[in-house]
């Protein structure tokens, strides 16, 4: 007796339907994983959204906390300073900026522009109410730095609650 005739599998899914075989449609899902697991990643550019490839986001950021305050550290490129806005509101940091760049070269009969264009938008959550009359904001090498100052009254409502045996 043949092989084939003790699978009821043809080549177009189970007894020639594909719609009643479930391992067709289980072969079509893990060679779509396959498939997108192992394609070739893109390189980010500037023009993605805030959210890009594997939901890593722009700009890197570094935020450190010390008693007194909390420090930020945002990584802009080729960023004017006037082109960032900073915010504080509701007890939340937001950075968001844009740029846009334009590049022309001419030579002899070769004409050569490429334009860029992004815009960013982060919000960070602040876990202590910070004092915004006492927030400062620098920009150097590409680098922003913003240093938020706690508010004291905040700092203050922070204790150590004792555990107490139960009678």
């Amino acid at each position: 007796m043949p092989n084939r005739d003790l699978s009821p599998w043809r080549p177009g899914g189970l007894l020639g339907r594909p719609d009643l075989d479930p391992f067709s449609s289980f072969r079509q899902e893990m060679g779509r994983m396959f498939d997108d697991f192992f394609a070739p990643a893109e390189p980010r550019s500037f023009g993605r959204p805030a959210m890009g490839f594997m939901g890593v986001a722009w700009p890197s950021l570094d935020i450190s906390e010390t008693p007194d305050a909390y420090k930020v550290c945002a990584e802009l490129p080729g960023m004017d300073p006037k082109d960032v806005q900073i915010e504080l509101k509701d007890n939340a940091l937001t950075l968001s900026g844009e740029k846009s760049d334009e590049r022309r070269e001419e030579d002899g009969d070769r004409f050569w522009a490429e334009r860029s264009w992004g815009r960013f938008h982060r919000t960070i959550p602040l876990p202590a109410e910070v004092d915004p009359d006492r927030c400062e904001a620098s920009f150097k090498d590409g680098v922003l730095t913003v240093m938020l100052t706690k508010n004291p009254a905040a700092r203050d409502k922070t204790r150590k609650i004792e555990i107490k045996p139960q009678a």
